[in-house]
């Protein structure tokens, strides 16, 4: 196994005025809540969005570490569907003192290229925004941040930074080789 350079750029916006939305570009899209908290879903959400940019983070996780995950108070899961297909998603995080993180977005591999991804990702933001933590105590947001890095989509910080995000950290580090590991085994030809 070989290792590769991973610049990592953290991104934020400090007001909701930053967002510069992104219209819907078709009517047949549709974006969903995930309301009902489903290791499942968000393991096939995950694997089949970042199976061929390398994500391989949650992987390993547990049935148990998936669940508490998405038990945690305020976690969202949004999924935009393309005429009733499942076509990408987005996981929010609301943090301490009103910090909202868009912890996952991107699309499936198939619906990429299609001004879908700047559409969800508007959508996401707005609700960043309008999601006040709701813990006895807290604050509304007042950030919202992402990171996204070397490994995800060609297009992924443009998309950021078009959708008023600004850079506000860059990382480079060396990382392990590990492949694509695709949605499943064999997935994607080698």
């Amino acid at each position: 196994m070989s290792d590769i350079d991973v610049t990592t750029w953290s991104l934020e916006q400090t007001a909701p005025t930053d967002l510069a939305p992104s219209p819907a570009p078709r009517d047949d899209l549709r974006i969903v809540r995930a309301e009902v908290p489903s290791p499942e879903f968000s393991r096939y959400l995950y694997t089949s969005v970042g199976g061929d940019i390398r994500w391989t983070d949650r992987l390993d996780w547990p049935y148990a570490r998936w669940q508490k995950q998405l038990d945690q108070p305020g976690v969202e899961t949004w999924v935009v569907y393309d005429r009733g297909t499942p076509a990408g998603y987005l996981e929010l995080e609301p943090q301490d003192d009103g910090v909202v993180e868009i912890v996952y977005f991107g699309l499936l591999p198939a619906f990429r290229g299609r001004r879908i991804g700047g559409y969800l990702l508007s959508y996401g933001t707005a609700r960043a925004w309008d999601l006040a933590d709701r813990r006895p105590g807290r604050t509304p947001t007042k950030r919202v941040w992402l990171h996204t890095c070397s490994k995800d989509g060609e297009y992924a910080l443009d998309n950021y930074l078009r959708r008023g995000f600004r850079l506000f950290d860059t990382k480079v580090a060396r990382e392990p080789d590990l492949g694509t590991p695709g949605p499943w085994p064999g997935a994607y030809p080698a």
